[in-house]
């Protein structure tokens, strides 16, 4: 890193760091804090973080998260200084912060929060560290600084049997990942004893790849601490034990250890850089460590690992695993990477859809899903999630997360099965919609392709409105396909479905109000009853072909979607009159606010007033986590200074606000 370029970086955080705390009438730790938060939170390092200052003897903290899953439990302590420059972040300094910061847990767990006032923020963080104590499954402790670190690696430790990291975020870390760009650092991995490996140097440029056995208890705690991180340039999610391949690894763990090795494929895995040890002739004998590791096939293998350790205690002492590791150069990761996880698999079968996985569109569809509820529609008050299910396996694996059965019914119970769909059904979805009913009849997989290569051509933006109108496309699907049941569509149900929807589609100009059906998450009686008068006709023209063929190859053909066009059928005079004015096309469909303002601006038209009052209101029922508590506070304050919200803490603090609302909080007039 260039020295200068790092003074500037400093001075430039100093600076902005002092005009927040003035312009918030708050501390500049307290500024630089929040600002750090914000971007871990970006990056996806931690989630649901609060600043709360306290300090006593022993002890030291300026705040609190608990991450997004509910398995850590993230600690911050905060250094900053003035002139940050002009001394070093000692290995002293570094020790004593994560040392008190441990106090504090230790604290808590002792009833620190019986001696705290209930009015002050530090009441809620004790609080929220409390009952986080009782179900977590580790610990991370998190210095944060604006000088450079002269010791930044601390060994990880034990408390109450809980494991315990730390992560010091100093001044050149900041800046590395301020001028990168991204803050999800490449997984280093070190071995000690490094892994005996074969070479096999390839005769092309841009990658090599070596052959070796990893414990099993390595991968099981690499998974344990970076979860999915690891398994980002991977085809799919981990699908669980209840696939005959999955269960094999499970029952080999548990009853054969030792024969893992013979029986289990391996992993495939990816990196950016692997350290060697070599022999007297130069040739590598040993791997000494990787950087940016990437498990792109046998996530099953390594999850399957992870949960037998954790959830059914196996001894994975004398469990070995095979490894085919590519040392794979960074500009050549998209071209090689997928094609090494479509060539190596041979566990369980994947689909050309599951090559999608990465795709920018599918990762922003599911990032903006995952924090969009779909409105109450039922009298509950109850909000929702659509869940987008991006890797086959996701739903199954977050539900597995839920270790006890009151939990798993709760992510039920804001992620419906019912409103679970693939990346196969968006494409369903859309292309009925669009009028493309023949592609729909060629099958899931052929139809996706062919939603990708339109994507290609004219990607749309993916925002909030974009997907609210595309999960709307399903409900209306979902409704035809009901009713298509009730018609007798029987075995040719699916065709019937599509090919209704794209001539509804077609006689209403795309002028149905799919924002409409979003909110009412369904659709208006005049539209139920008008799919009802269509349904019949389109049945009678798909299941008579023109061409002498069966059913099924005849709705494959662009002449079967002629002939249900020619059908006719005029839109009932009741649902004429909710359409819009104008058609909804491809332009209307890709624009819209963007979830960065969608949640922000909504937040905004709350008064902070407000805000404060469901924290007073949630402090004296007892009603709202602590830390939803504090989240009403911090919009409050920020719309008191005149200040945005960042996009993360507004989505969260509407459904905070949804949530109050739910259990009898009255904002009054």
């Amino acid at each position: 890193m260039a020295e200068l370029d790092l003074i500037e970086f400093s001075r430039s955080l100093v600076a902005d760091v002092q005009a927040t705390a003035d312009a918030e009438a708050t501390t500049t730790p307290e500024a630089f804090t929040r600002r750090v938060f914000e971007d871990l939170e970006q990056g996806g390092v931690v989630s649901n973080t609060f600043t709360a200052y306290h300090k006593a003897h022993g002890h030291e903290v300026h705040g609190y998260g608990i991450g997004e899953s509910g398995e850590s439990l993230d600690l911050f302590v905060t250094d900053f200084q003035l002139a940050p420059l002009e001394s070093k972040l000692t290995k002293a300094q570094t020790e004593t912060a994560f040392r008190r910061l441990l106090t504090f847990v230790q604290r808590c767990r002792d009833g620190l929060q019986q001696h705290i006032d209930e009015s002050f923020d530090v009441y809620d963080m004790c609080a929220a560290v409390e009952k986080a104590l009782t179900d977590v499954r580790r610990i991370r402790l998190f210095l944060l600084s604006n000088r450079v670190g002269t010791s930044t690696e601390v060994p990880a430790a034990h408390f109450d049997g809980l494991p315990v990291t730390h992560e010091v975020w100093d001044l050149a870390r900041l800046h590395r990942h301020a001028t990168s760009g991204t803050l999800g650092e490449p997984i280093a991995v070190a071995f000690d004893p490094p892994l005996a490996c074969v070479s096999a140097p390839s005769s092309e440029e841009g990658h090599s790849v070596v052959l070796a056995v990893v414990p099993g208890q390595m991968l099981a705690e690499l998974y344990s601490e970076y979860g999915t991180r690891l398994l980002e340039l991977n085809v799919r999610s981990f699908l669980q034990a209840r696939g005959a391949v999955n269960r094999g690894i499970r029952d080999t763990l548990l009853h054969a250890p030792g024969r893992f090795l013979a029986y289990n494929n391996g992993i495939t895995a990816t990196a950016s850089q692997v350290d060697f040890v070599t022999g007297p002739n130069g040739e590598p004998t040993h791997v000494s460590g990787v950087h940016g590791l990437q498990i792109v096939n046998g996530g099953q293998t390594t999850a399957s690992l992870h949960y037998a350790q954790s959830r059914d205690k196996a001894d994975l002492s004398q469990v070995r695993v095979q490894m085919k590791l590519t040392e794979v150069s960074p500009d050549r990761l998209a071209e090689i990477v997928p094609r090494i996880s479509e060539y190596s698999n041979t566990q369980n079968r994947v689909t050309r859809v599951d090559f999608s996985s990465n795709h920018d569109y599918h990762v922003e569809f599911q990032r903006i899903t995952r924090s969009l509820w779909a409105p109450a529609t039922d009298g509950s008050g109850q909000e929702t999630h659509w869940f987008y299910e991006r890797a086959r396996g996701q739903y199954t694996d977050e539900l597995a997360k839920a270790r006890t059965p009151a939990r798993r019914r709760q992510f039920q119970k804001l992620n419906p099965p019912k409103k679970k769909f693939k990346k196969e059904d968006l494409a369903k979805f859309v292309h009925s919609w669009h009028q493309m009913p023949y592609l729909v009849s060629r099958a899931a997989q052929k139809n996706f392709v062919e939603f990708m290569l339109r994507l290609e051509e004219a990607p749309p933006r993916v925002d909030v409105q974009y997907c609210q109108r595309v999960i709307a496309m399903a409900i209306l699907f979902k409704s035809v396909d009901h009713i298509a049941a009730i018609h007798g569509a029987g075995s040719h149900k699916s065709l019937i479905t599509t090919y209704t929807v794209a001539r509804l589609s077609r006689a209403t100009d795309r002028r149905i109000d799919l924002d409409r059906i979003w909110r009412e998450q369904g659709v208006s009686a005049a539209l139920e009853a008008a799919i009802h008068d269509l349904c019949p006709r389109v049945i009678r023209a798909v299941t008579n072909p023109l061409e002498g063929t069966h059913v099924g190859e005849w709705a494959k053909k662009v002449t079967c979607w002629d002939a249900v066009s020619r059908v006719r059928w005029d839109a009932p005079a009741a649902l004429e009159a909710e359409l819009l004015d104008h058609p909804l096309d491809e332009a209307a469909l890709a624009g819209g606010t963007g979830a960065d303002e969608g949640a922000g601006e909504e937040v905004a038209l709350v008064p902070a007033e407000e805000w404060y009052a469901i924290e007073r209101w949630a402090k004296e029922t007892r009603n709202l986590e602590p830390w939803q508590r504090q989240l009403a506070q911090f919009v409050g304050r920020r719309l008191e200074l005149e200040q945005e919200v960042p996009e993360t803490q507004a989505v969260q603090a509407l459904h905070v606000r949804s949530e109050a609302l739910r259990l009898g909080f009255n904002p009054g007039p």
